[in-house]
Order: structure tokens, then C-alpha cells, then sequence
């Protein structure tokens, strides 16, 4: 099992993520489905990765792929949807190489 507060730090960095993506996509005039279908996505999917969640009591974890088509569609930088991390915070037993 995970450390409880590694798992606590991806819950928070999740909702984080939701948070951005909702403001961007509030500032970019579009609805959750218009965003969804241009980036690819189901509406449903998109909706959890604004809650954060990607289903109930589990933390959203969006692909590499799915975050890059977001951010083009919304025409930003990843650094305006990805929140930023420490890299001193890994989880236990993960070492930088």
C-alpha cells in the first residue's frame, strides 16, 4: 500500500489540476463538451479531470496525451494546467536518476 501522505499530495495535486483546467477553460468561453470533443475526450472523462477524480474517492490521473491536448486546445503552456511539484517530495522508497 502507499504512504497515506504520498497519497494525499496526489489527491491534492489532482484537484489542483481540475481547478486549472476549469478556470481555463471558463476564460476560454468553452463548455465542458466543446472542450472535451476538440481535445479528444468523452465529456464524462473531462468532467472527472475537473473534479479531480477519476472515479469516486480516486484521484484523476490524465495521461500525457490527454494534458497536451487540453493545453492546445486551450492554447496554453502545460505549466498553466500542470501544478507545479517538488521534486524533493518523491514518494518513499523512489530515488531522481
Amino acid at each position: 500500500m502507499g504512504d497515506p501522505q504520498d497519497d494525499d499530495r496526489w489527491e491534492s495535486f489532482a484537484r489542483e489540476f481540475g481547478i486549472r483546467l476549469h478556470r481555463a477553460r471558463i476564460e476560454a468561453a468553452l463548455t465542458q463538451e466543446e472542450l472535451a470533443y476538440a481535445a479528444g475526450l468523452t465529456r464524462s472523462h473531462y468532467q472527472q479531470l475537473e473534479k479531480g477524480l477519476s472515479r469516486p474517492g480516486v484521484p484523476a490521473n490524465p495521461s500525457l496525451k490527454t494534458i497536451v491536448g487540453l493545453a492546445r486546445v486551450l492554447g496554453l503552456p502545460l505549466e498553466a494546467l500542470v501544478p507545479p511539484f517538488d521534486a524533493d517530495e518523491r514518494p518513499a522508497g523512489r530515488r531522481a536518476v
